[in-house]
């Protein structure tokens, strides 16, 4: 019995590389039987990135690419979000015909649909129908848990294997942001906290996403460094900075957000300053692995705090290391592969790798 991983993106899609092409790689090793088929691929991502929109011919070719690739699979699929996107569901309905499916889901993407009448309850109807539904967080959970019973939530968690390695800090007491293009409106959201945060030399943001963004779009008044981010070298400039932040506005989108860069921070020791919106409550605990805050007073008091407090900062940092498995792939990919073969009816086989 053969399974199809079908990511949204290809390797380059953070969501894909971490809930599909990770969990797909020890599935096989495991003694699974199944093959992985991405989605967009990692040249609709760059020019998303790059220019902030992606052409009408690269969005017709990927919107074909992706509607053949329905067509052939086997019996049992583990799909991102949705077969096609942007198409509804009586289509994909027919495209999906009597093969049993699982729903992967780390945001709350049903926002993107909200205004289109057609697609409104495209998530909702394939929920329904679906085998089983994987969740990265409590409010996708609570917000599922009415249209299927077969659920369970999985974070989207990380690799303790990278983080292993120690290494030197930065000479000035660093502040990490890791992120996309996409996701960096969140910093310019935040702009008068990271000016009070990053005013003067002797404190610094780090921007790992794309070094473009210094010209593109910059942020005034804060000293601030940009880095592309490299899969291979992230975990490196992670455990070089000192503390890690993640503002978020507080929206319906943002609540559904895993909190996947506060857990990377926390596997690189670093202490946490984040926003108080959906999962990043469940993730942080004030006064023991960082501080959640709210106005950009209370940002610069506890960067304050852990920049001139040593033992508070080494307590965090170790209470930050100490979580760190908790929300690891060493944790969850069993959990994850006991869970797909008992939704497929899939006789138990092999070890967990």
């Amino acid at each position: 019995m053969q399974i199809a991983f079908l990511p949204r993106y290809d390797r380059l899609g953070a969501s894909s590389r971490l809930r599909f092409f990770m969990y797909f790689e020890s599935y096989i090793k495991s003694g699974g039987n199944a093959v992985i088929k991405p989605g967009l691929s990692d040249e609709y991502l760059q020019q998303l990135y790059r220019a902030g929109r992606v052409g009408t011919f690269c969005k017709l070719r990927e919107f074909l690419r992706i509607f053949c690739r329905a067509f052939n699979l086997p019996d049992k699929l583990i799909i991102e979000y949705e077969l096609v996107p942007e198409l509804a569901y009586k289509y994909e309905k027919c495209l999906l015909g009597s093969r049993q499916y699982i729903l992967n889901f780390d945001d709350n993407v049903w926002e993107k649909y909200r205004h289109k009448p057609a697609l409104a309850d495209k998530y909702d109807s394939l929920c329904c129908n679906a085998a089983g539904l994987i969740v990265a967080n409590e409010f996708l959970r609570e917000k599922v848990s009415s249209l299927n019973s077969n659920v369970i939530e999985i974070p989207t968690v990380v690799d303790l294997t990278c983080y292993a390695a120690t290494v030197e800090k930065y000479p000035v007491f660093t502040a990490a942001w890791i992120g996309t293009p996409v996701t960096y409106k969140y910093l310019e959201s935040h702009l008068d906290a990271l000016q009070l945060m990053f005013g003067s030399p002797e404190r610094q943001l780090l921007v790992i996403a794309d070094s473009r963004l210094g010209k593109s779009r910059p942020l005034p008044g804060v000293n601030v460094r940009y880095l592309d981010w490299s899969q291979e070298l992230e975990a490196e400039y992670l455990k070089k900075c000192h503390v890690g932040i993640m503002p978020l506005d507080d929206d319906e989108f943002s609540r559904g957000k895993s909190a996947y860069k506060l857990l990377q921070y926390q596997a690189a020791g670093l202490p946490l300053l984040a926003s108080p919106v959906g999962e990043n409550c469940r993730v942080v605990a004030n006064d023991f692995n960082g501080f959640l805050v709210n106005s950009p007073q209370e940002w610069l008091h506890k960067l304050d705090m852990l920049c001139q407090n040593k033992d508070l900062y080494d307590a965090c940092s170790a209470n930050a290391r100490s979580r760190a498995y908790d929300y690891s792939f060493q944790k969850y990919f069993p959990i994850f592969k006991e869970f797909v073969d008992k939704t497929f009816d899939i006789p138990e086989r092999g070890n967990y790798a």
